[in-house]
């Protein structure tokens, strides 16, 4: 990702829901983005990594992936292999009006709150999917009577099974980062934990010993951006989070390491399309 890509809004939902389960050998990688809506990803084959706000999460067949409304993210995905995936839009308004007492969104809000957005079933969890999965395949091509009632039910029994797996802790776990060379892997925490510090290539090449050449282009390979790139995305990131854990826009600038507001504002808007502000 260079330094000139934006993070955009995207994606519609007009109805209630709407439910994906894709097969291709590609996939549609996207860059950064992010919803008005809350989002539900299960991997059924292929690999993946997600990453999203400032975690990365390597995706095993039927994790479940928790995405809620305004998270910002984007899917890495392996194009060498099959890849197949279920994908549920959800309007949380229609959810919590449906079933008001229910709480069947808060598996979303334990993800944002807690870092609980990956979910690993075990054997009978992942049953359950699987017979939910074929039923719903079912369900879509279904136009008799009550086959819109079928859906909705079909749908309640997979927010039911998703948030039984994030109540469980025995169930829930952050999948293995993807693997990096431990150079690179040693800098990206050095970065991630020192965001409001100045990160210079110079100083980051020399705290693992390499040469800021062969620095430089090893970082590129393994992460697929440059330096200034890879800083500035998760400086951004880790603003963005901050502002949306309701830390005015000052202080956020200031943690995520922007010297100064107005340099930060315009770098916030070019890449969210939206103001500090507005984002909260």
């Amino acid at each position: 990702m260079g330094q000139e890509t934006s993070y955009s809004r995207e994606g519609y939902l007009r109805e209630n829901y709407r439910v994906f389960h894709l097969r291709d050998t590609a996939g549609q990688e996207r860059d950064f983005h992010f919803h008005d809506f809350d989002k539900i990803v299960i991997l059924l084959s292929g690999r993946v990594d997600y990453m999203v706000e400032r975690d990365t999460y390597a995706l095993r067949p039927w994790d479940v992936l928790l995405v809620g409304h305004h998270v910002i993210h984007k899917a890495l995905i392996d194009k060498s292999v099959p890849y197949e995936r279920v994908i549920v839009y959800l309007d949380r308004k229609f959810v919590e009006r449906a079933m008001p007492q229910a709480g069947l969104m808060e598996c979303f809000d334990r993800a944002d709150k807690q870092g609980m957005r990956l979910l690993a079933p075990g054997p009978e969890a992942i049953e359950t999917l699987e017979k939910l999965i074929a039923a719903t395949d079912d369900a879509v091509r279904d136009d008799g009577f009550g086959a819109q009632a079928l859906r909705d039910t079909l749908l309640v029994q997979l927010l039911i099974t998703i948030d039984r797996l994030s109540y469980s802790a025995g169930a829930s776990q952050q999948a293995a980062a993807p693997q990096y060379d431990p150079k690179i892997a040693q800098t990206l925490s050095y970065i991630n934990e020192n965001l409001s510090k100045p990160l210079t290539v110079e100083e980051l090449a020399e705290r693992v010993y390499l040469s800021r050449y062969h620095f430089m282009r090893l970082f590129k390979a393994q992460t697929g951006d440059t330096v200034h790139a890879y800083v500035r995305q998760r400086r951004l990131l880790y603003a963005a989070q901050l502002i949306r854990q309701g830390v005015g826009v000052n202080r956020a600038a200031a943690d995520s390491g922007f010297e100064e507001y107005s340099t930060f504002f315009r770098a916030f808007r070019e890449c969210f399309g939206v103001s500090p502000g507005q984002l909260r």
